[in-house]
């Protein structure tokens, strides 16, 4: 069974204490090879999750999920060229589609699976608003179940509106969900997770998890 190398945290953790262009260029073969094993592995998490999401295209590969390393740094402080991890995403949507999907980060003692829509744009964010509201009940028993709890806690708290949004009440039973900017949950992995032959079952099994989250948000913004 597929996994993730060693290798590819030892270079993730070189790559952090040497990140610049000719570095990279001198240890370019490296990169290449982690980059195809993420692919690999992506391949058989997306060989595996269809069984249960059956909108994830059949012609999504692994070279399409595996995002670029290189950092976009033309509007950020920060001009390190490149990012201190590898992931992958896979959504119904395809390469690059924006939505709801499946993310795997891959970072030295710092990896995670995480799902669903992360910074939607205004008129999706307005649908999953309005979905939450109408259909609660629906939406709690996926995101308050015990297996969700379990293997999640709660849906990530990161960026939320101060006051409440336009046409709902600061009264609003579920005002603090209504609040968030981003629909995500998030699950820590070990390395040694990661790097054992059930790699592919372990990321799996959170996926499958996160599955009803990201097709409540999907039928929101259809």
């Amino acid at each position: 069974m597929i996994m993730i190398k060693k290798e590819i945290f030892t270079f993730l953790t070189d790559l952090v204490a040497n990140n610049e262009r000719d570095w990279f260029q001198e240890n370019k073969q490296r990169y290449e090879e982690a980059k195809q094993n993420v692919e690999d592995f992506a391949n058989a998490v997306l060989e595996e999750i269809r069984k249960t999401d059956k909108t994830i295209p059949e012609d999504l590969i692994g070279k399409k999920c595996v995002m670029r390393i290189y950092r976009d740094v033309r509007f950020s402080k920060n001009k390190l060229p490149y990012k201190n991890n590898i992931s992958f995403w896979i959504s119904s949507r395809g390469k690059g589609g924006d939505g709801p999907g499946y993310y795997v980060h891959i970072q030295p003692g710092k990896s995670f699976i995480a799902g669903g829509y992360w910074m939607p744009q205004a008129d999706h964010l307005k649908a999953i608003r309005q979905e939450i509201d109408y259909n609660t009940d629906d939406f709690l028993k996926i995101t308050q179940s015990k297996e969700f709890t379990n293997y999640f806690g709660s849906l990530d708290d990161g960026e939320k509106l101060k006051n409440h949004p336009k046409g709902y009440e600061a009264t609003h039973p579920h005002i603090e969900l209504l609040k968030l900017k981003s629909f995500t949950v998030t699950h820590s992995l070990s390395d040694k997770e990661l790097a054992n032959s059930g790699a592919v079952n372990k990321v799996v099994e959170g996926l499958k998890i996160i599955n009803p989250f990201v097709s409540f948000l999907n039928q929101a913004i259809l």
